[in-house]
């Protein structure tokens, strides 16, 4: 008897990394039950969309991509953050299936079952250890909690994903042990608030591998740092005890990486956004963390024209970008974000000054990157090698300080021989604003 073909789900995965996450815990959890995943509409019998809605432009890409999934299939269920509001959904798209939560896991493989039978075979239910994962195979990002506890005046994401709600350690830690065995090279620590992790279970104490570790993010790093691999922190908010993770980054445990959303720098804006941590001290921190780890490299993202920004408070934030010299930055002009807090604040800036403004940020921090790249012409460094460039023979790779899809990389030429996610010595032979130009170093 010949089985009947497995129902396959397509999958559109939208919004930060913390989504795409997300989308691979549901894939997972798809294959484990015997469904296939479909590359496209047409071949799929359901389709999942995971959506955003953090900005209003990422409502609004997220609604599109409903329709779009809607037109070109008709079975659609929609997850993520949108789906925290079920009427905005369905008041433009009443033909949805289905509308759930962020990280509602178990609701969104109920309605794929209600909508799409599972196969029943059980030769099918095997997944890898590691589970599926929609990055390249080198890298995987590792989320450590959901939620948040902080109540920035512009965010509306305690609403969407509620409070800080952290994993325990040992089951982070297995995760992270599972991916490296499994391939990975490269992991990427995320979350809303990495440093605040464990706060919420009070930093309980976990066993791994024989040895206790508190929930807490120095233990994380310290565990992360037996595995081997370059690990990245991702969202870490300048709290003090930030600085116990630098001796770990001196002594080659974790990667000299930190990606901090300053998202300011007068201390009046600061305050109307109401940000956590203190930022008073964060130029001298910044200069005692290059002190300890010279090649530790600092990106972070801002917002320019929040609520009663004025002209001098801009100039102070254009001040700390060239004086702190970071690395990589993203800069975002202020939405006025349905639901957030900060829409009722006096002061808002007209459209075309938070353009100016934006213009003018992107200048400033074009000049410190590039001064920072050239600096880095005539030194042998460590790059990944993430695949293929455009150009014949050419290959795309990283160094240390450059996360993928959202940082630099390095264009390797004369790399014959090379795969994705080997990690090899590289000469850098020149530089443009953002990007860096090398050929392995063993040529030379």
């Amino acid at each position: 008897m010949v089985a009947s073909p497995a129902p396959k789900v397509g999958i559109v995965s939208l919004g930060c990394p913390k989504a795409l996450v997300d989308s691979e815990r549901i894939v997972t959890r798809l294959r484990a039950e015997g469904y296939q995943i479909s590359p496209d509409y047409g071949g799929a019998d359901l389709v999942l969309v995971n959506t955003c809605g953090f900005l209003d432009s990422a409502r609004e890409e997220s609604l599109d991509a409903i329709g779009e999934a809607i037109e070109a299939n008709g079975k659609v269920i929609v997850t993520g953050c949108l789906g925290a509001e079920p009427e905005v959904i369905e008041a433009a798209h009443p033909k949805v299936l289905a509308v759930t939560g962020p990280h509602q896991y178990e609701q969104v493989m109920g309605a794929v079952h209600e909508h799409l039978t599972p196969p029943h075979n059980p030769h099918m239910d095997l997944v890898p250890e590691s589970g599926l994962r929609l990055t390249p195979r080198h890298y995987a990002y590792l989320k450590i909690s959901e939620g948040c506890n902080n109540r920035c005046s512009f965010c509306i994401i305690p609403k969407l994903r509620g409070d800080l709600a952290s994993r325990p350690i040992h089951h982070v830690l297995t995760e992270a042990e599972q991916l490296v065995r499994a391939g990975v090279k490269e992991l990427l620590v995320i979350s809303q608030d990495t440093s605040a992790y464990g706060l919420d279970v009070r930093y309980q104490r976990e066993t791994w591998r024989g040895d206790e570790y508190d929930t807490r993010f120095l233990d994380l790093a310290r565990g992360l740092g037996t595995l081997g691999v370059w690990t990245r922190m991702h969202y870490v908010y300048p709290y003090p005890h930030v600085d116990k993770v630098i001796p770990l980054m001196a002594e080659g445990l974790i990667t000299p990486y930190l990606d901090i959303p300053f998202q300011h720098a007068s201390a009046s804006v600061l305050k109307a956004m109401k940000r956590p941590a203190k930022q008073d001290r964060v130029l001298e921190r910044i200069q005692e963390w290059r002190r300890d780890v010279p090649d530790l490299a600092i990106r972070s993202t801002f917002i320019v024209g929040f609520p009663g920004e004025t002209e001098e408070d801009f100039e102070v934030l254009l001040d700390f970008v060239r004086e702190a010299k970071i690395d990589r930055a993203g800069c975002f002009k202020y939405e006025n974000v349905a639901h957030a807090d900060s829409r009722d604040l006096p002061g808002h800036v007209p459209e075309e000054v938070k353009e100016d403004r934006w213009r003018r940020f992107m200048e400033t921090q074009a000049g410190v990157s590039a001064a920072r790249a050239a600096a880095q012409i005539g030194t042998v460094q460590d790059v990944i090698v993430d695949g293929p460039s455009e150009t014949e023979g050419e290959l795309i790779a990283r160094t240390r300080a450059d996360a993928p899809e959202v940082d630099g990389v390095v264009y390797l030429s004369n790399a014959d021989g090379l795969n994705a996610g080997d990690i090899v010595a590289a000469r850098i032979t020149d530089a443009d604003d953002y990007d860096l130009f090398g050929e392995p170093a063993e040529l030379n």
